[in-house]
């Protein structure tokens, strides 16, 4: 039997995480402020600042801090973060012909 890889098993332990594929699905669109994100997906802020954070420390987002008055603060995508727009577009791909609508009503 073949020994699971370690880096294989981190990438899925980090993208099984709640919330995390959707936040990269919307930072796709380009760099976003954390109140857009937090409108556009139904995760409390503690949980979108928790993610973020972690998504920071993976080197997969990045935070650019505006120094204007109100700071402004931005969230966009790495190069490593870009790097997994092919699998994201593919995993959206697969889910629209696989998933059907009855599944998603069942949740």
């Amino acid at each position: 039997m073949n020994e699971l890889c370690p880096r294989f098993e981190k990438a899925m332990q980090l993208f099984s995480k709640r919330w995390v594929g959707l936040i990269l699905f919307e930072l796709l669109e380009g760099s976003k402020r954390f109140s857009q994100i937090e409108t556009e997906l139904p995760v409390s802020g503690r949980l979108l600042s928790d993610r973020l954070k972690m998504l920071e420390q993976e080197e997969i987002i990045e935070r650019k801090v505006y120094s204007e008055f109100p700071v402004r603060i931005e969230y966009a995508l790495t190069n490593k973060g870009k790097a997994l727009e092919p699998v994201i577009k593919e995993i959206q791909s697969w889910s629209e012909n696989w998933i059907s609508h009855k599944e998603v009503e069942k949740k």
